[in-house]
Order: structure tokens, then C-alpha cells, then sequence
């Protein structure tokens, strides 16, 4: 497995004429871009410390009594008391009843449970790998995921336990038996001396190629981004003393894990979108924020979207976390203008690499079209994809990001590793990406997913962005097509908004008059609508099918 090397040390920019610029973060000297955050200290390397050791050690003492959990459809809530000693019993009991170890990995195929986040303190707490998958996977996918990450446990609930490969060691969350283990007495997770290297989750990404692959994240990892979240935090408005987090991002997802994660080290309560919420789409869930009061929540751009358009009154929120895809300019600004009061933060980050930026406070909220300042303790470059140099501010190359929360790499894949990280030990992102002279970062598009053209390259997110802002547009995908004499041409994908008769000719001159010739659509296909992942990602390989075997004419 391959191990990032040590970020470089800012001593090389202090030192040089000028520093580290004050206004867009960029190191002459270096030739990387810096946080603009103040840096946060660490626990020392060398301090066994498990994240749910440091997690409970940032809560006062005694904890305070209001929920840390919170199931949004039937308002069942653990308080964190409660917390702290389910957690404590089910490490007890995993070791002394299942006897889980040090290193052994578990398998967790669950949907969103008041149990989950507790399942997860409590194996983290024991040095057990927590490796969360989605529940709709099928059985063929479940067993390809559970033979990467090597599990030797699985942790179901009745309706995904068939999933699961035959002969793996099951532990239902339904059942009287898993019940009985957070009841029990015993020994738990301070009994254990995890060091912070050591492997506390795998998690799958597609990285920057197609297969699927296992990426390590270590206990510092999630200590690193929980100790930034914990020191930059945002004071709860209103004069409230306390505030609510509606987890709208699955728990199996980077995001939705680390979010469950966070919340218990900032004493949030975290409202869980479980499956009866989530069935009744955008409605359930503002229908949710509305009822349990939330000051903060997680949303895809989809729903970011469909929140600009619904009847609600969020009178308590105050800050809206958005990820994982481009959001349309246009979207953002009906959602501000729907939603004056309530900050949306962009941020962007991986699998692989944790946060990588974030939007902090309404100033940096208004820069629309932006995913955020690098976080801090994050260091990153911007690469010539063509010719390996690094680039200077407002110059578009691959992003490269070194700092304590990349993964340690992916299991048992050398030949990923050697590709994701360079000799120094930056990860390549894949992304697009430049750096303006304020600071913030803007994705432009997946280097993987450039269009070429005649030798030019057309990123897909531009002008899926340029189409969703045409009346008559619900969403659109672009992807690239085989052409004998230009190499590729962009193909837009388009769900219209029913009754709505635009054409194909009114959507490609749409375009056509706000990008460059070579940028232009050659051809539109009408579809019902854009297969998404649960970040709300594009899912270009389903689409790539789609228009394979679709008859595309007048080329």
C-alpha cells in the first residue's frame, strides 16, 4: 500500500522573496498554492489515539444530555450519554462476543440507522476497519467489494443480508443479538491502543480511472479533517447553544461517513434521512429539515436544486453543505435568492482525499461558481497535464493535493497507487482545476472526461452547465462520440421539462452562442432522464451505452 510523503515544509516559502501571496495563497518559491485558514495543530504522530477516542475527547465532561442522534421519520433519538456507553458496550461486546482484532475488516451493507454511526465509533474504537457499501448493490457487486477490502465480518440488516457472500460471518442490526451487544457489560474501546496510522476505513472509488478500487484512510486522516471541522466551526446563530445537522448524504459515501463522523466531535445532533424519509424525495427531506429545526444539512446539487423550488419555511437553517457535482450557476442564485439567510457552501474533496475545499462564512458563500478555499493543513498544485509544470494563479492544469487527510492508498493495488501518487507523494486528483487570485478553487472538469476535438479539448461540465441554463431544460449530460473525421463530438443528453417542446435546433444554437466554434453541440438526444450516483455524479459509463447503441445521424 502506498503511503503519502510528508507535505513539504512552508519553510521554503517563508523564507523566499514575497512568501506565500496573502491574497490567492500561491508560493513562488514552491510553486504550490497554501491554505489561506489558519493552520490547526494535530495529536503528535507517535500518540496511540483512535478517531473515537479523539472524537469523544473534544465533548465536555460530562457529556451534555440533548441528542446526538436523531431519526428524522420517527423522532427515536440517542442522547450522547447514551451514546458514549452503546459505544463502549458494543466494543465490549464485538471483541469479547465476535472477537474481532486489531486490523480484521468489517463489512457494513446497511441502510441510514440510529445504529450505524454507533456500529462505526464502536469498531474504529478497537482498531477494527469500518467498510461501508451501498445497500443497493447487487449480490455480484457486494462480492466484488467484500474480496477487495478482505472482510472477515459483515454487518446487514434482513433485507440486504442475502446480498452477502455465503460463509462470511453475518451480524444482522435488526436482530435481538446485535440489541443485546449494545446492553452489554464489558471492556470496551480504552482497553485498546490504536496507533493512528493504522487503517480505520475502506472505501470505494472509481479514483481516476473506471474500475472500482479500495481506498485506506487512517485514523489521522479522519482525525485531521475532524480537528479542522472542530477549530473552524461556525457559532450557532439566534443565540442557540446547540445545533442539528440533517444528514441528507448516504453513511456508505465518503461524505455521509465523515459528516456522521464529525457531528459526534462538534456535538451536533445529526438528524438521520433514513429510508422513510428519503422514498418521499425532496419534499421528505425539507419536510424534515422544516419539523426537526436543523441549523445545517447536507445536499446534493440535485437536491439543492429542487429545495429553490419547494414551499417551505426554514427558519433555523443556516448553512447548506454541497458536494460531490457541479452546481449550475443559475441554480445557486434562485437558491440564494429563495433562501436569503442561509449560507450555501460549495466544497469539493474525494474518497482519496478527503476535503480539499470548502466555503466558510456568507463572504465566501457569494463567490458563486467556486467550490471554496483550499482547507486548512492542505496544500495543493496545479499541474500542465501535457507538459508535467506547475502553473501559476488563474492557469487551468490537474489538481495535485498533499496533506494529512490522503489516503494511505489503495489495498492491494500497486499498479493504482503508482499511477495516484507521484514520486513526491501528491495525489492526482484527475480533476481540471485553477486557482483565481482570491484563492478560491474552481473545478472545470474530470481530465478523464474531456471531450477531444479536433485536437481541442471540450470539458462536458461546461456546457452541461450552459444547457440546464435554457428554459425548457430539466438537466442534461454531454459525452463524446466517435467521428471518423474530428476524433469525438460533444452529444448532449437532454430531460425537458414536461410540456416543454425545445429542439434540437433551439438547444445546440443555445449553445452555440456562448462557447467557441469547436465547443459547439453536434447533436441532442432526447431522454427521460440523467442516471446519477447518490452524490448526485453523473453516471458517464451508464450514458456511455446509452449512446453507443443510440442511432446518431446528421454527424
Amino acid at each position: 500500500m502506498a503511503t503519502s510523503a510528508p507535505a513539504a515544509s512552508a519553510d521554503a516559502c517563508i523564507a523566499a522573496p514575497g512568501g506565500v501571496d496573502g491574497r490567492s495563497g500561491y508560493c513562488e518559491a514552491t510553486r504550490t498554492f497554501r491554505s489561506l485558514r489558519p493552520p490547526v495543530p494535530l495529536p503528535p504522530k507517535d500518540a496511540p489515539l483512535s478517531f473515537t477516542a479523539f472524537a469523544f475527547s473534544l465533548l465536555p465532561s460530562p457529556p451534555r444530555a440533548h441528542p446526538a442522534l436523531l431519526d428524522a421519520a420517527t423522532g427515536e433519538a440517542v442522547s450522547f450519554p447514551a451514546l458514549r456507553s452503546q459505544v463502549r458496550a458494543l466494543a465490549g461486546a464485538l471483541r469479547s462476543r465476535l472477537g474481532l482484532r486489531r486490523g480484521d475488516v468489517a463489512f457494513v451493507l446497511a441502510p441510514a440507522r440510529l445504529d450505524v454511526p454507533v456500529l462505526y465509533l464502536a469498531l474504529l474504537s478497537i482498531g477494527a476497519v469500518v467498510s461501508p457499501a451501498n445497500p443497493a448493490l447487487t449480490a455480484a457487486e457486494v462480492a466484488r467489494l467484500v474480496a477487495l477490502s478482505e472482510a472477515s465480518v459483515a454487518f446487514a440488516v434482513s433485507s440486504t443480508a442475502a446480498k452477502l457472500p455465503a460463509g462470511l460471518p453475518t451480524v444482522l442490526l435488526d436482530s435481538d443479538q446485535f440489541r443485546s451487544f449494545l446492553r452489554s457489560e464489558g471492556r470496551g474501546e480504552e482497553t485498546v491502543a490504536v496507533r493512528q496510522s493504522e487503517t480505520a476505513a475502506i472505501q470505494y472509488s472509481s479514483g481516476t480511472t473506471g474500475r472500482v478500487k479500495a481506498a485506506a484512510l487512517s485514523h489521522r486522516n479522519f482525525i485531521a479533517m475532524a480537528a479542522g471541522s472542530h477549530a473552524l466551526a461556525p457559532k450557532p446563530r439566534h443565540g442557540r447553544r446547540d445545533s442539528r445537522m440533517l444528514l441528507g448524504a448516504p453513511m456508505f459515501h465518503s461524505l455521509g461517513f465523515y459528516f456522521a463522523l464529525k457531528a459526534v466531535a462538534l456535538g451536533q445532533t445529526t438528524v438521520l434521512v433514513t429510508d422513510a424519509v428519503a422514498r418521499r424525495g425532496v419534499r421528505g427531506v425539507v419536510e424534515a429539515a422544516e419539523r426537526w429545526a436543523v441549523t445545517e444539512m447536507t445536499a446534493s446539487p440535485p437536491v439543492v436544486m429542487a429545495m429553490a423550488k419547494e414551499p417551505c419555511v426554514l427558519e433555523a437553517l443556516e448553512r447548506v453543505v454541497c458536494g460531490g457535482a457541479a452546481l449550475p450557476t443559475t441554480a445557486a442564485e434562485r437558491f440564494r435568492r429563495r433562501f436569503p439567510n442561509v449560507d450555501l457552501c460549495m466544497g469539493y474533496g474525494s474518497t482519496e482525499a478527503g476535503g480539499i475545499s470548502l466555503m466558510i462564512g456568507p463572504e465566501e458563500c457569494n463567490r458563486i461558481g467556486s467550490a471554496g478555499r483550499v482547507s486548512e493543513n492542505v496544500e495543493v498544485k496545479v499541474m500542465d497535464h501535457v507538459t508535467g509544470e506547475p502553473l501559476p494563479v488563474g492557469q487551468k492544469g490537474e489538481l495535485l493535493v498533499r496533506g494529512p487527510a490522503v489516503m494511505t492508498g489503495y489495498v492491494g493495488d500497486d499498479e493504482a497507487n503508482a499511477s495516484a501518487f507521484d514520486s513526491q507523494g501528491w495525489l492526482k486528483t484527475g480533476d481540471l482545476c485553477y486557482i483565481d487570485q482570491d484563492g478560491f478553487l474552481f473545478v472545470v472538469d474530470r481530465l478523464k472526461e474531456l471531450i477531444k476535438y479536433k485536437g481541442y479539448q471540450v470539458p462536458p461540465a461546461e456546457l452541461e452547465l450552459i444547457l440546464q441554463t435554457l428554459p425548457g431544460v430539466v438537466d442534461a449530460a454531454v459525452m463524446p462520440y466517435p467521428h471518423e473525421e474530428a476524433g469525438q463530438i460533444p452529444v448532449a443528453l437532454v430531460v425537458r421539462q414536461p410540456g416543454s417542446k425545445v429542439t434540437e435546433a433551439q438547444i445546440m444554437d443555445h449553445v452555440a452562442k456562448r462557447v467557441a466554434p469547436y465547443k459547439k453541440i453536434r447533436k441532442v438526444l432526447f431522454v427521460d432522464s440523467i442516471p446519477k450516483s447518490p452524490a448526485g455524479k453523473i453516471l458517464r459509463r451508464q450514458l456511455a451505452n446509452y449512446v453507443r447503441y443510440s442511432v446518431v445521424s446528421r454527424l
